[in-house]
């Protein structure tokens, strides 16, 4: 059995076949062929952190697979009263047949998976974000931006940029991550990252100036500067950014046929400009969408795994 819980705990062979089994699942979707690939199974969704995208891709993506999604908030369940996540873990295991967590720490899940006797996958913690990696790659794949891409993210070193670390350090593409100094990515999640790059040939870069990630890149990508928990820094984020916008003249400096990637929800005017995001707005909801496929595809594949 597998969880799927950082895209550090796969191979590049295995995100390829998950990618290629979420590619075929969304092509017979296309076709109204819904497989019921997980037929009778439930979902436990249990989400720590509000969602829009996560809860409704996965909610409609174990429906169309031919099982139900059960939604449960932290003020549904007695985590909310401080029962431990191992009791959870292994009371709701034995009645559901796979779990989605979307939490805080990386530590929680990963508890929860340890004592879960059904696949666990992470729908966001502080740390990562890989169902939205899996998305965006698929994404790029059918924007003709997989093969060799130079890959921008400008922002804040957060769970997006940890994981964008893991996607390319596992694929072997170039990745240049821009952030203001203070804000760079976790030096152990670095250094994972530059270990798997041995392996796999990825070049990895780390700067402090948005303008020199962005040059000729194929991919450009950002986050929102203020994470769910962080409102109360807003205004020193605000200060702090000042300069990372992808606006006109940022993008400009990238490849004309430059795709531009954001995870959503987009504050424009922050993090990005209003003009990129709308003239770039198929590609991003493209890979919104593509969340539901890829899902798919990583719960299909976790199911085939338990049954090897």
């Amino acid at each position: 059995m597998r969880h799927f819980l950082s895209l550090k705990d796969y191979s590049k062979d295995e995100i390829l076949k998950i990618i290629e089994l979420a590619q075929k699942i969304k092509e017979e979707a296309k076709r109204k062929e819904f497989v019921p690939y997980l037929q009778n199974q439930t979902l436990a969704m249990i989400f720590e952190k509000s969602s829009t995208r996560t809860r409704v891709s996965f909610e409609v993506g174990i429906y169309q697979l031919g099982g139900i999604g059960l939604f449960l908030s932290k003020n549904d369940l007695q985590l909310g009263r401080g029962e431990p996540m191992k009791d959870t873990a292994r009371v709701i295991s034995r009645m559901c047949d796979m779990v989605m967590i979307r939490t805080f720490e990386q530590e929680k899940l990963e508890e929860f998976a340890n004592f879960s006797s059904v696949p666990v996958i992470n729908g966001l913690t502080n740390e990562y974000h890989p169902v939205q990696l899996m998305a965006d790659y698929l994404t790029m794949i059918e924007y003709g931006k997989a093969n060799d891409p130079i890959v921008a993210y400008v922002g804040d070193g957060n769970n997006m940029a940890h994981s964008w670390l893991m996607l390319a350090s596992k694929l072997g593409f170039t990745l240049r991550i821009a952030t203001p100094k203070g804000y760079e990515p976790k030096e152990e999640i670095v250094q994972n990252a530059l270990a798997f790059a041995k392996e796999s040939g990825a070049k990895i870069e780390f700067l402090h100036d948005p303008k020199e990630a962005v040059r000729d890149a194929d991919v450009v990508t950002t986050d929102t500067w203020i994470s769910m928990g962080q409102e109360e820094e807003k205004e020193k984020r605000l200060k702090d950014f000042r300069g990372f916008e992808v606006n006109d003249s940022l993008m400009n400096l990238a490849k004309k046929d430059a795709i531009f990637l954001h995870c959503l929800p987009a504050y424009r005017g922050y993090e990005v400009s209003e003009e990129v995001f709308e003239a770039h707005a198929k590609e991003i909801f493209d890979e919104a969408e593509n969340r539901l496929h890829a899902q798919k595809g990583i719960m299909v594949w976790l199911d085939r795994q338990r049954s090897k």
